[in-house]
């Protein structure tokens, strides 16, 4: 039976649609398919938000299959509008194992008996009901009445609210405030903090709203948030110390003396990024102005408007966004759910089934989740790139890793603005810094001094930003490196085989892909590094996959595979398999292996019952070891295109500290799954 959930609200901007892409990731990670619906849009062919929710990961349907009727359609006729809902979301749901259905935006119906109507589709839909309160500018009392009389309004028309969340709340005021809400009977309560990003509007509603005329700046910036309002009324130094980052300024025109300052505090990584200027009072820029910024690269937006200071600052503090209206807004959302609403009281108020299940979605949350638990400090070379920054952006906001990225401050803080970037609690290292040098070229030499290296050679290969990053893992400055966007696999891994060297016990690196098919999760290696290990050398690799699925909470059954399956076949091939199958067994005698295996034995449970009974990885094996990189590399690629199973990696294993390697075609989810891996595994080793 077709789980759901409504979420509904009793006013307007209360960031209910954030709430509700936090459900479409918590049920994406319990079953296969999650549908979405939006039984009352103010079009039918949708909107914004519906946009938004059918652009997550778990969501795979059509726009119309995603809204009920529209506004218009509603008050025409409603009795007529119910059977359209009811009927579109029935067949929706028959095609899906879960559907998040978001409530109206009270936009063009009577506000006063909106929430009724909601009351009512939910009912005709038999849908537990989420309700979602404002707490912002409202005492703990206040919130927990309006939450008790929108619970009764609802039970009234037959109605279950299993839940209620309260968002914007002041973080003082969390605790009193879910105890308060908990008065109200048997619902899952979650308390939400304000978050300025959620509400921020773009600098393009900002200067719709003021009737700004853009004059300098990038257009594109216009797309960007704007956190704060701010009135530049003083002189400079005075100002600067009341900048806050991403805040739109309002300069009175006749003060464009304060023009360069903000300018350069712009650029600043002390005080920038900022999101806009807005200059006030209509005066005309002078010719003098103009020509002095004319041949400048201005990228932050300044825009003119005729009306006063005093107005405009009104207008702007006014201006609400939608907060499902850009990436980072749902970046942001869903990060808030993860931290703050109980999840396991959610679930259990739906009366969700559990599921051993384990979708790629899933195991995407729970190596961030497990990441998130012991941040590790991750080097990241090359941040000259924008994909790095950002990937970058996306772990600090998601509080994966801490950070570090090798350039310079000036450089990456201003490429990371025009990108639109909050990259503040990375830290910035500057590779060129005479004192790290001399203490890492020092160290280097010292290490390499058996194959006669001087200082003066090391300093030169420490002006590899590879190098350097390693370099900064093996003195416990970083936990972990990635690296391989710009630079060669050869590049990223050399240094790590100078002096970060191998896991004692493991003679080689080797690289293995987290295979995650549409309901479990399973270990390919070696597929990126040994062209043909010997029966050694193919044993260290079992090994270390082992414990690299042990490491992402796969338990390991390894296969080695081979054209054969147990004692049937004969050859060089089937017997280099055979004795590093026992390499393994001496090695490591409390893993589960089995080989030589043939790749249907191994995952087939029928197949194994024929060709190896009895054995406890045949059929069920979770670790598959190929005996040469033309076999693992091929084959992971052949499951990855045909199955539509998604890949991650390569994970290199067999090193003392994690360091792990990109493909230059890397996409910005990738680098973030690999920073994610790259934690993990240095939690690992400091365990």
């Amino acid at each position: 039976m077709t789980k759901s959930v409504y979420i509904a609200s009793s006013e307007r901007q209360v960031s209910k649609s954030s709430i509700a892409l936090g459900v479409i990731d918590l049920f994406a990670r319990q079953v296969r398919s999650v549908g979405v619906f939006r039984p009352l849009v103010a079009s039918s062919d949708g909107d914004a938000v519906t946009q938004a929710m059918l652009s997550q990961k778990g969501v795979n349907q059509s726009p119309e299959s995603a809204v009920g009727v529209s506004y218009a359609e509603y008050a025409n006729d409603p009795a007529a509008a119910i059977d359209t809902i009811v009927a579109k979301y029935i067949a929706l749901a028959e095609t899906r194992d879960a559907v998040v259905i978001l409530g109206s935006d009270f936009e063009d119906i009577d506000t006063s008996s909106e929430l009724a109507h909601n009351a009512t589709i939910a009912a005709n839909l038999n849908s537990p009901i989420l309700f979602v309160c404002r707490a912002e500018g409202r005492s703990v009392e206040q919130v927990r009445r309006a939450s008790e009389s929108a619970i009764e309004s609802l039970a009234q028309q037959h109605n279950t609210v299993i839940g209620v969340v309260a968002m914007h709340a002041d973080p003082d005021e969390a605790d009193e405030l879910r105890a308060a809400l908990s008065t109200l009977g048997d619902v899952a309560v979650s308390v939400l903090p304000f978050n300025a990003v959620l509400r921020a509007p773009s600098v393009g509603e900002q200067f719709n709203a003021v009737g700004a005329t853009q004059w300098l700046g990038q257009g594109d910036f216009r797309s960007h948030e704007s956190l704060h309002t701010l009135v530049a009324g003083m002189t400079l130094p005075n100002l600067l110390t009341r900048l806050r980052r991403e805040a739109t300024v309002i300069v009175p025109a006749d003060r464009l003396d304060l023009l360069p300052g903000l300018l350069m505090a712009h650029r600043s990584p002390h005080y920038g990024p900022l999101a806009a200027l807005v200059l006030t009072g209509g005066f005309e820029i002078p010719t003098s102005v103009s020509k002095l910024f004319s041949d400048s690269a201005i990228d932050l937006p300044i825009a003119v408007t005729e009306r006063d200071t005093f107005p405009t600052a009104v207008a702007l503090q006014g201006v609400r966004g939608t907060s499902t209206s850009s990436p980072r807004k749902m970046a942001e959302s869903r990060t808030l759910f993860s931290q703050y609403v109980d999840e396991e009281a959610l679930l259990t108020a739906i009366d969700f089934p559990r599921t051993e299940i384990r979708t790629p979605t899933m195991f995407e949350y729970q190596i961030m989740e497990q990441a998130r638990a012991n941040r590790r400090r991750i080097v990241l070379p090359e941040a000259s790139d924008d994909r790095i920054l950002e990937a970058a952006a996306v772990v600090l906001q998601r509080s994966v890793a801490d950070l570090v990225l090798l350039g310079d401050s000036a450089k990456i803080s201003q490429r990371a603005t025009e990108l639109g970037l909050n990259l503040s609690a990375a830290t910035i290292v500057n590779p060129n810094d005479p004192a790290l040098l001399e203490r890492f070229a020092a160290e280097y030499a010292r290490l390499r001094a058996h194959k006669n290296v001087t200082l003066e050679q090391a300093r030169v290969k420490l002006k590899d930003l590879s190098y350097f990053g390693t370099m900064m893992v093996h003195l416990d400055m970083a936990d972990g490196m990635v690296s391989g966007a710009v630079n060669t696999t050869a590049s990223t891994i050399r240094p790590s085989l100078e002096f970060i060297k191998t896991t004692p016990g493991v003679s080689v690196v080797s690289g293995s892909f987290l295979m995650c098919m549409s309901n479990r999760v399973l270990v390919y290696a070696d597929c990126a590094v040994n062209p043909d290990p010997n029966p050694s050398q193919l044993a260290d690799i079992a090994i270390s996959s082992a414990r690299t699925a042990s490491d992402f909470g796969i338990e390991p059954r390894i296969a080695m595979l081979s054209y054969s399956t147990g004692d049937s076949g004969s050859g060089a091939e089937v017997d280099k398999v055979r004795e590093a199958t026992q390499l393994v067994r001496e090695r490591a005698p409390e893993l589960k292996v089995e080989g030589p295996i043939q790749f249907d034995a191994a995952v087939d449970m029928v197949v194994a019952q024929k060709k190896m009974p009895g054995s406890e990885v045949a059929g069920r094996a979770t670790v598959f070891i190929f005996p040469d990189l033309n076999t693992g590399n091929n084959t992971y690629k052949a499951v990855q295109r045909t199955s539509g199973a998604v890949a991650i990696g390569p994970v290199l294993q067999g090193l003392r500290r994690p360091v792990n390697d990109l493909s230059r075609g890397a996409l910005v989810d990738d680098i973030v799954s690999t920073i994610t891996i790259t934690a993990i595994q240095a939690q690992s080793i400091q365990e």
